[in-house]
């Protein structure tokens, strides 16, 4: 089972780490492009606060938002802010999400997000610190994916290779990362066996993509792997095995 508990605990350190590494930037880098096309720094940090306030309202059994050009308007709307603005929206969005979360509630029931999207009630928190995490590496500000916590990125591949399962624009692909699983916990913080497709030799395997065809198995540490599964890095360090004539590495299609 997916402990939301533990899920809370962990996003308000990583949210707490996040506000304090944008509390040391002044407004001209906070103006200054992120590493996402198109988006300042000011633009990820809008976001993070509207990402709060909408996984509140799935919670509270509410649309996300209102529609998806609102959701754009709003980030467009606050990404200019100056960063004083930015860190108390920051922080007092944070802070209604933590108290919605502290309500009592069924967590086992299933949520709608956005685009048709389902989930449990129980995976929002490990959602919402997916969101803080990979955008605190998108800020540009020196916290990179080998910062992230070990068994966040282990959790991570397991949730975008989920994603990516079935998707007929993805060859079938297994993903290794050696070792991954020695000393730590499965994938959903169980035994290792919910998902995690321990391999052998104590391997970390997961498979995604097509279910037809001979597998292109894609290898590496898992914070090079996270980086390409969520579209953050080209792939560069990643091994590729395949049984066809050349080996090439899977494109992924956007999140």
């Amino acid at each position: 089972m997916i402990d939301h508990q533990r899920d809370l605990a962990s996003l308000h350190k990583a949210t707490e780490r996040l506000l304090s590494a944008v509390a040391a930037l002044d407004n001209a880098r906070l103006g200054g492009p992120s590493r996402l096309p198109g988006w300042s720094r000011g633009h990820v940090l809008a976001h993070l606060s509207r990402n709060a306030d909408a996984i509140a309202n799935v919670l509270q059994g509410r649309p996300m938002y209102a529609s998806a050009s609102a959701r754009e308007a709003d980030i467009e709307r606050d990404a200019g802010r100056p960063l004083d603005v930015q860190l108390a929206d920051l922080r007092d969005s944070d802070a209604r999400l933590r108290a919605v979360a502290a309500l009592p509630a069924d967590w086992s029931r299933t949520v709608a997000l956005r685009n048709g999207v389902t989930d449990s009630a129980a995976r929002l928190p490990f959602r919402r610190l997916v969101e803080i995490e990979l955008h605190h590496v998108d800020l540009d500000i020196g916290y990179e994916l080998e910062d992230l916590p070990r068994d966040f990125l282990l959790r991570e591949i397991d949730f975008l290779t989920r994603r990516f399962a079935g998707h007929p624009d993805v060859p079938p692909t297994r993903v290794v990362a050696p070792g991954a699983l020695e000393g730590t916990d499965g994938a959903d913080g169980t035994d290792g066996t919910d998902g995690s497709g321990a391999g052998k030799d104590g391997d970390g395997a997961w498979s995604t993509g097509r279910a037809e065809g001979e597998p292109v198995t894609v290898g590496g540490a898992p914070p090079a792997l996270v980086g390409w599964l969520a579209g953050r890095r080209p792939g560069t360090g990643l091994t590729v095995r395949s049984d066809a004539p050349e080996a090439r590495l899977p494109a992924l299609p956007p999140l």
